[in-house]
């Protein structure tokens, strides 16, 4: 596609007015517009539709505009993002045109600055205003059957806001750390009004669950697992660590382990990977030397400890995906995370580092740090309920059959399900 922009400044109805193609959309200073169709050419008579959000950040001493990420049009879509594909057209037609990127919210843009934080409230909640827009057209629409909806403004605005409840935190330098202190637990307490709005509109048979997949927690040093790997003799480079991505001079003839994503470390096993040089015979005795030295890793500069625990995931995990995921997962402690670019397979000359970002909290952590909760109207069975639970409780409740290879066990006390009124 070619985007061509024509925008005009010093009307007076507006602070600009941004034309594309045939179409014009005046524009107010930081105020988002609505949502903006875009088309795209895909080939000889055939068309991509898409729209996005624009935001004029200023008109002096230079123009400024921001262009949020582009979503696929919902009224219009250019591969099925519902069930039944006709589910977005009648919502985009009834109740107007919503984000369809699965994280809407650009958290990139105000951790690079292009956005402040008063933008990126703004922008969160607008995506927050379609969602519960959805969820309570979806509560009025439906008599008896099952009803789940996504709330995750609480996850964006506690990774991004997260700096403002430590004052220490090492992403706070030359921030604003007052003006936003309360966001997250404004946040918290809008969400129990919409708690109490939900339990308002249902009925004493209809049974509420509230449940997170995960906590939060601080995330103020980096630990780059490539490096600690490389200065350690499991990974080899053909020059000096200069943080370059996607493993850049790596030497794979020498390498025996490196890490990529949020925590996972990957044997180079002989046979899976296409450089591979470990033998499968030396596969348990490499994991096993491994968690032996990073477990209990500490950082030098604070004195806290870095890393918790190490898991080998096919111990941990069971079924026909294990081998798709890593050999290792690493449980960071509180406060530390996968560093930026150890993510993306870099390697640098430093194993930890401070987290300047105004991401600033996590989850990507040792799993007992980051505990989630769980809320529902009927009493439970017992005190400890883990998410895999969910699904067969949801089953029990509806009388069909929990298969025998599903994990987790219903947690309803005396519940009645569709088989008992039956």
């Amino acid at each position: 596609m070619k985007l061509s922009l024509q925008i005009k400044i010093g009307l007076n109805d507006c602070d600009a007015c941004l034309r594309i193609g045939k179409k014009e959309y005046k524009l107010l200073t930081r105020e988002y517009s609505e949502w903006i169709p875009l088309k795209f050419r895909a080939g000889l008579g055939i068309n991509v539709h898409g729209m996005c959000r624009f935001l004029l950040l200023e008109t002096s001493p230079h123009l400024k505009l921001y262009m949020g990420p582009i979503n696929i049009a919902p009224d219009r879509p250019v591969l099925p993002i519902s069930h039944p594909v006709t589910y977005s057209m009648y919502l985009s037609k009834t109740q107007g045109k919503f984000c369809t990127l699965g994280l809407a919210e650009d958290t990139w843009a105000l951790n690079e600055g292009v956005l402040d934080e008063k933008d990126f409230l703004k922008q969160a909640f607008l995506v927050h205003e379609e969602r519960k827009k959805m969820f309570f057209d979806a509560l009025d629409q439906t008599r008896q059957g099952l009803i789940v909806c996504v709330f995750d403004i609480t996850d964006r605005i506690q990774h991004m806001f997260w700096r403002y409840l430590e004052e220490d935190h090492p992403a706070n330098t030359v921030k604003d750390t007052k003006e936003h202190r309360d966001e997250i637990r404004n946040l918290y307490r809008r969400m129990d009004t919409l708690l109490g709005q939900t339990l308002e509109k249902i009925d004493d048979e209809t049974l509420v669950i509230v449940m997170s997949d995960h906590g939060f927690n601080s995330f103020r040093r980096g630990v780059n697992l490539n490096t600690w790997l490389y200065q350690n003799g499991y990974l080899t480079m053909n020059k000096s660590p200069h943080g370059k991505e996607w493993f850049h001079d790596v030497d794979w003839e020498k390498t025996r382990a490196y890490a990529v994503g949020l925590g996972g470390i990957y044997l180079n096993l002989a046979g899976r990977e296409s450089q591979g040089v470990v033998p499968s015979c030396d596969t348990q005795k490499l994991k096993k030397e491994l968690c032996s030295k990073l477990k209990g890793l500490r950082d030098d500069q604070t004195g806290e400890l870095a890393i918790r625990e190490v898991y080998d995931t096919h111990k941990v995990y069971s079924g026909p995906y294990v081998a798709d995921g890593p050999d290792l997962v690493v449980g960071f402690s509180t406060g530390y995370r996968a560093s930026w670019l150890s993510v993306t397979g870099g390697v640098t000359d430093q194993v930890l580092e401070n987290n300047l970002k105004s991401w600033s909290g996590d989850h990507c952590i040792n799993p007992p740090e980051v505990p989630g909760i769980l809320f529902c109207n009927s009493k439970i069975d017992r005190t400890h309920i883990e998410i895999t639970d969910i699904a067969p409780t949801v089953l029990d409740l509806f009388g069909v059959p929990i298969p025998k290879w599903m994990d987790g066990n219903p947690f309803l006390c005396n519940r009645k399900t569709e088989n008992d009124e039956n």
